[in-house]
């Protein structure tokens, strides 16, 4: 059928219409063979009544003739009013084109067989041209397609449609036939009709007990018995549906065609009136027992339903309320208490968790994580495990409840099937996941090996690296496999796990092998043991167990040595065992060894522990507790030796100490604390005593040990006390030696320390009279210690003194003179702090100012200020005679030479400058020493005048004067010899120029007279040179001098002068000569202007002038040279 047919156009309008579509769409979907075949069926057969279209996803249209399966959009339907082929002409009268919704097809069909077809063919006038038996056989074919239809969608709806007889339509004809003037008298043709209502009634009533016992056969087990894996969802709506579908039918048996079909057959008194009747029973009898099932299964679905929601580790704790309602299932339901039928539903229980349990578990992603952080996985594998087992434990309490039941009211039957019919599922997959639980177990151990320490040398922890590199390749694999290892049916992961558990194998032989190496090193328990605590993740695999036991037998072996190691060293060493702790008393000391040996002991028996961990079945384990028990009571009978021994010696001790006097004076008369060191001892045992409470005290003991804190202060106090006193008293000075007398005088000490002679360490009382000395002792010695430290603050300042600098050098060259009046100020200032520290010692000793001890402590104190200042004017001075020393070769003081109109001058004046400069800094330094006021009162004259008086100061002053006159002939002889070009300076200029002019040269002083002799060139030339040569000879000079290796004399000032004289003298030649040029340049002009021949117009050649003042660098003025070029 050609896309162009005109047949088409109703059809293809309203499509393009209805799904909005452009006509190439059409075109292409009416082209396609599938749509060719499909509307050459409609059109032009009479077998199919029916056409639909509809959209698929992307848009593109789909034909069939029956109605299209799970469409929800909407669904054009192309229906004939007759079964006839359709043609050009009757097109437009026998197609009826309508737009439903996709669900609502059969509804459509349905509607317009019932509500247009159907009557349409009924009435006479519409088939009165019809041929005859055309309309009755069209309006049985309807009839047939409708109740196909409802057939149909009932059963999309689960539901059972019991069709009504064809001959209901032929009995209404015959109804209305009985009226009609042919039938009246025509008793044989209304005999046909009821034997032919008859037999349709009774082909019915075989259709519908047909129909409803394969819906009463239908079982919810069957899914199960197809091998297929039910959900409980199935379980519950099975019964759901089963009600609902059996109302329908009671619905149907119960409506007016059925009780027509009835009526009928009772009055035929059919064959098939019993089995009509059987139906309403059976109906009946599965209504009730699908009510009963749908009701007691309810609770049992939102049970489930209420699991569901749940979070996965929430639903172990919660399995015992899922039986309880299946349990309650199976007592309450009447029909539902049937073993088949419980074991289907647990099965179908079993197979939801198990479905829940693989997506917990993720699938496919389970293994991803094998490579790297196993145990979160292994974790969630190991919930499932017990999630799925706490299952079956409910179903065994479940049971056993159920069995109670049976003997309490013997009406419940019990459950007498055997478990493996609900479990067999379940236990396959618990077991696959046990496997590959054991695959997360190894990997997590497996893994460890990248954290272990070196085993036995760098070559075992290589070949352990190795191993576990090879490992985590295995691994991978597992990693990257993308079928889901949570499906116990997979034959390809089930195949890689095989070839897994086979490289594992290989892996551990290989570890077997490394520890083997390494176990046999061993040469103690201890090592054995720290390799089992480190390896012991994968030392309880059997492959590495089995190849391991010989060498954990032969460390158990050493365990047995080691413990005869220590009962040997126990009995060779038990004698000295109080030696071995040396800040410890010596019993306790021996407490402390054997208690160290019974460490060593429980330590060796703890390897064995560790050991037997691998290795329990060993007989050697009663052995080794034998021989420590052994070894705990040899220690046990010393140590009680020991406390008795030492509880003796402990209390004639502590008798000794308590009748003893708490000081006593040495041999020198020194004060002391008596049995200082022997009350020590004691005081540290009674100490050990305190915390070691199981040794008993005597008397003597336990009088010292409850007073041993009072006896402890009261030593310490003793021992501060007697040091601050020997500090005091040792330690005095001979100045203060007097004032301490003094002192010790008024405070009355010494009878007090007589008196605290008479106590005893037992004596009561002893604290009281020790802290009243104390504090006496404490207050003379906080006194002479604050005096001593003012004395040691006073001989800082003095000594300061002696290191101070009122004179220093500016960088490495010349004198500075720092600035005086700032070290006057801190000479001044610390002077004024010794006299305020002078009377706070006098109040510390508690001195009068007219006391001899007293004026003795200024006088020496009087003394030290005046050394120090001493020693400040001392440092001063050969400062001044070190750097003025000849061979020092470093410039102490700088001069300057000037060149003045009067002659060469020193700035400042070598003479009298300089001598006053020095004179002022040793009047300074003398004026330092005057600052600080005097610390006697018995010596009126200030420091500078004592100082003054020192011979040995005076001498370095005259020292220094004596070098300042060497240095100042050295001077003078530099000036005689700069005095050579005095007449530079001092000639007149102008009368020499004049003379040279004159004569050509200079006259000299006895010459009055001479021949006139102008001069010539060379004699400018001879003039010039020599002036030059005197500018070369002059810059040529030092720049600076030092004089006697420390006076440095600048000369830059005075080169620079006489260089401007020399060029000055130069000048006037060269001026000279240029005056010349600029004349005969003039005369040339003039005479040019005049029409002259050139003639000599001056005494010296005009081109040699010009050469020779190039010749001394002197360059014509612009206008000459512009006149020479003209």
């Amino acid at each position: 059928m050609d896309a162009g047919d005109e047949r088409l156009d109703p059809v293809r309008n309203f499509t393009l219409t209805g799904f909005r579509l452009e006509q190439e769409a059409w075109r292409q979907f009416a082209s396609a063979e599938d749509s060719q075949v499909i509307f050459n069926c409609f059109f032009n057969t009479q077998d199919y009544s029916h056409l639909f279209i509809h959209q698929q996803d992307g848009a593109r249209l789909s034909i069939g003739l029956d109605f299209p399966q799970n469409v929800r959009t909407k669904v054009i339907c192309v229906s004939k009013t007759a079964r006839e082929v359709v043609t050009k002409e009757n097109v437009r009268n026998i197609l009826i084109i309508q737009e439903v919704q996709g669900e609502d097809a059969k509804t459509f069909i349905i509607s317009v067989s019932e509500e247009v077809t159907c009557p349409l063919l009924s009435n006479h006038g519409t088939s009165r041209s019809w041929a005859v038996g055309l309309a009755e056989e069209a309006l049985r074919f309807m009839e047939r397609q409708r109740n196909e239809a409802l057939v149909m969608k009932a059963q999309i709806d689960g539901r059972t449609f019991l069709a009504y007889p064809d001959a209901f339509r032929d009995d209404c004809l015959y109804d209305n036939a009985l009226h009609d003037d042919s039938f009246q008298g025509d008793t044989e043709g209304r005999k046909w009709l009821d034997t032919q209502l008859l037999h349709a009634c009774d082909s019915t009533i075989m259709e519908w007990v047909k129909l409803v016992s394969e819906v009463l056969q239908q079982d919810s087990s069957q899914l199960v018995l197809d091998g297929l894996e039910p959900l409980p969802s199935e379980e519950f709506n099975f019964w759901r549906s089963r009600l609902r579908n059996l109302h329908f039918i009671q619905e149907q048996l119960m409506s007016s065609r059925a009780q027509q079909v009835l009526s009928i057959a009772q009055r035929a008194e059919s064959v098939y009136l019993s089995s009509l009747r059987d139906l309403h029973t059976d109906v009946q009898k599965g209504l009730d027992e699908a009510e009963d099932v749908a009701r007691n299964l309810k609770p049992v679905q939102q049970e489930l339903e209420k699991l569901q929601q749940m979070k996965y580790h929430q639903l172990g704790n919660n399995m015992a309320a899922v039986m309880e309602e299946v349990r309650l299932v199976w007592i309450k339901s009447e029909f539902y208490c049937r073993p088949c039928r419980v074991v289907v539903l647990l099965q179908e229980i079993c197979t939801l968790f198990i479905q829940m349990s693989r997506s917990f578990l993720l699938g496919k992603d389970l293994m991803r994580t094998l490579g790297s952080e196993p145990g979160q996985k292994m974790e969630d594998v190991t919930l499932v495990i017990w999630t799925l087992n706490s299952l079956k434990e409910a179903f065994r309490l479940c049971r056993t409840q159920v069995e109670v039941d049976q003997r309490q009211d013997g009406d419940t039957r019990s459950w007498d099937f055997p478990s493996y019919l609900v479990f067999f599922r379940l236990d396959h997959f618990l077991l696959h996941l046990q496997g590959i639980q054991e695959v997360f177990s190894v990997s997590l151990q497996l893994h460890q090996l990248d954290r272990t320490a070196s085993v036995g040398g760098r070559m075992w922890t290589d070949a352990i690296q190795e191993v576990y590199q090879d490992f985590l390749c295995h691994v991978t694999v597992l990693c990257d496999l993308t079928c889901d290892p949570t499906n116990p049916d997979d034959q390809s992961f089930l195949k890689h796990l095989s070839q897994f558990w086979v490289q594992v194998s290989d892996l551990e032989r290989r570890l077997a092998s490394v520890l083997s190496r390494a176990f046999e090193d061993c040469c103690i328990s201890s090592s054995g043991a720290k390799l089992v605590k480190m390896f012991g993740f994968i030392l309880d695999r059997p492959l590495i167990h089995d190849q391991l036991r010989p060498y954990l037998v032969r460390l158990e072996e050493m365990v047995l040595e080691e413990l005869d190691q220590i009962e040997s060293l126990f009995f060779s060493e038990r004698k000295e065992s109080d030696t071995f702790c040396m800040f410890t008393p010596s019993h306790a000391a021996g407490l402390c060894w054997s208690q160290q040996l019974r460490r060593r002991a429980e330590t060796t028996l703890n390897h064995h522990r560790t050991l037997q961990q691998l290795d329990q079945d060993s007989g050697v384990s009663e052995l080794v507790l034998q021989r420590f028990h052994l070894i705990e009571d040899l220690l046990r009978h010393f140590r009680d030796g020991l406390r008795t021994e030492w509880s003796s010696l402990l209390d004639s001790d502590c008798g000794f100490i308590l009748e003893q006097p708490v000081i006593q004076k040495n041999q020198q008369g020194m004060l002391g604390v008596n049995c200082s060191n022997t009350l020590h001892v004691v005081l540290r045992e009674l100490r050990y005593v305190s915390r070691k409470t199981d040794l008993e005290l005597r008397p003597n003991a336990a009088r010292l040990f409850t007073c041993r804190d009072d006896i402890t202060r009261s030593y310490l106090s003793l021992s501060h006390m007697v040091s601050c006193y020997k500090q005091v008293v040792g330690g005095v000075l001979t100045e203060d030696f007097s004032l301490i007398q003094d002192q010790l005088q008024d405070l009355d000490l010494n009878q007090n320390l007589s008196e605290l002679h008479r106590y005893t360490w037992g004596s009561e009382g002893l604290q009281q009279q020790v802290e009243q000395n104390r504090d006496m002792v404490l207050l003379l010695h906080s006194t002479v210690s604050q005096a001593r430290a003012n004395m040691d603050a006073m001989t800082r300042i003095i000594q300061g003194w002696a290191k101070l600098h009122l004179l220093e050098r500016s960088g490495e060259s010349l004198l500075e003179v720092r600035d005086m009046e700032q070290s006057y100020r801190h000479i001044r200032e610390e002077g004024e702090e010794l006299l305020r520290l002078t009377q706070v010692n006098r109040s510390l000793y508690g001195a009068k100012d007219s006391s001899e001890s007293w004026i003795m402590y200024l006088e020496h104190l009087d003394d030290k200020v005046q050394d120090g200042l001493f020693q400040l004017a001392l440092r001063s001075m050969h400062f001044l005679l070190d750097n003025m020393n000849p061979q020092s070769c470093c410039t102490f003081v700088t001069v300057s030479l000037q060149l003045r109109e009067t002659g060469s001058v020193f700035e400042p004046s070598v003479g009298v400058g300089l001598s006053d400069l020095l004179q002022t800094i040793i009047s300074d330094i003398y004026t330092a020493t005057s600052l600080p006021l005097r610390i006697s009162v018995s010596r009126h004259s200030n420091y500078q005048v004592s100082l003054q008086q020192s011979s040995d100061l005076s001498a370095l002053q005259q020292e220094v004067k004596n070098r300042l006159l060497q240095v100042r002939e050295e001077a003078e002889r530099l000036l005689t010899r700069l005095d050579r070009y005095s007449y530079l300076w001092l000639s007149d200029r102008k009368r020499v120029m004049q003379e040279f002019l004159t004569y050509s040269r200079q006259l000299g002083p006895e010459e009055l007279e001479a021949e006139e002799t102008p001069p010539t060139l060379n004699d400018f030339q001879r003039e010039i040179n020599s002036l030059n040569t005197l500018r070369e000879e002059v810059d040529h000079l030092d720049d600076v001098i030092l004089l006697h290796s420390w006076l440095q004399v600048d000369l830059r000032a005075f080169k620079g002068s006489l260089l401007s004289v020399v060029y000055k003298w130069r000048h006037l030649y060269t001026d000279y000569l240029l005056h010349s040029v600029s004349e005969s340049l003039q005369q040339v002009t003039r005479h040019c202007d005049d029409d002259v021949g050139p003639a000599s117009l001056s005494s010296f050649p005009l081109t040699e002038t010009i050469i020779l003042l190039e010749a001394a660098g002197v360059q014509l003025p612009d206008h000459l040279s512009a006149q020479l070029q003209c």
